[in-house]
């Protein structure tokens, strides 16, 4: 069995282990759209094409039922970084301090996520005030950039720490 498939939750870490990959799942089905619509904005398919599969990411995505587009995705991506960051690593630490490199690595790759995501959600909002190839292509770059690094960061958190969520009996938050 592979960390993408998910099992029925035996304890409540298995659950969480289970809430974190469908979350990642999300995330990369989610961050494969939203660089699907760059690459067609890019190449200069009309507004209302992109506008149209916006809409049915609107209707199909758990993620982006609410608001749909690429600053909403970098909000996501952020809000889920700094929960992670506030509520899931300090625990991780607690529980199980053998995990302590591992968490500096995440912690480094959500500052560096962070950056991408900050330059990205600026490239999109210059794009609104002035579009240019140019600034399409900076859209792209961001998102080019930022993939390979939260690819990897997320299959490095699920490898490194899905054991020790697996042994939680209950959320030691609290």
């Amino acid at each position: 069995m592979t960390l993408s498939e998910q099992t029925e939750p035996s304890s409540p870490g298995e659950a969480l282990v289970n809430e974190l990959l469908w979350v990642h799942g999300k995330i990369r089905h989610d961050l494969n759209v939203v660089r699907e619509l760059s690459a067609s904005v890019l190449a200069g398919v009309p507004a209302d094409e992109v506008q149209a599969e916006i809409g049915r990411l609107q209707t199909n995505s758990p993620l982006w039922k609410l608001r749909v587009n690429c600053l909403y995705y970098c909000r996501f991506v952020h809000m889920h970084h700094t929960i992670e960051d506030v509520a899931l690593f300090p625990e991780l630490r607690r529980t199980n301090p053998a995990l302590g490199p591992v968490v500096d690595r995440l912690e480094a790759d959500h500052r560096l996520v962070s950056d991408y995501l900050d330059e990205i959600e600026e490239a999109v909002r210059a794009i609104g005030k002035e579009d240019t190839p140019q600034g399409r292509q900076r859209i792209v770059d961001g998102l080019d950039g930022m993939t390979d690094h939260l690819l990897a960061h997320l299959e490095f958190e699920e490898v490194e720490i899905s054991p020790t969520l697996r042994q939680w009996t209950n959320w030691p938050y609290g």
